[in-house]
């Protein structure tokens, strides 16, 4: 997938997976996809809730830096229930 040019995200895209609830380092949302990928989620998170089957549409942000360390930042713009 081709990054966009002079900034810090990929391309928009959509994924599909169970949504997750994290303690670790003060809590965090978690997206495991079908495919078995791991994101740290970001955004609009409103509706999140653990253990939700969604489909998350956002970006990538390559540059975002955090202390759980359990997978790219995805910064979500919709979260959709399935």
């Amino acid at each position: 997938m081709a990054g966009l040019r002079g900034t810090g995200y990929r391309a928009q895209m959509k994924l599909k997976g169970t949504i997750s609830r994290s303690d670790l380092e003060g809590g965090q949302w978690l997206l495991k996809t079908d495919s078995g990928e791991q994101y740290q989620l970001a955004g609009k998170l409103e509706g999140a809730k653990d253990g939700m089957r969604a489909e998350v549409e956002g970006k990538v942000d390559k540059q975002a830096m955090g202390f759980g360390m359990v997978g790219p930042h995805f910064a979500v713009q919709k979260i959709t229930a399935i």
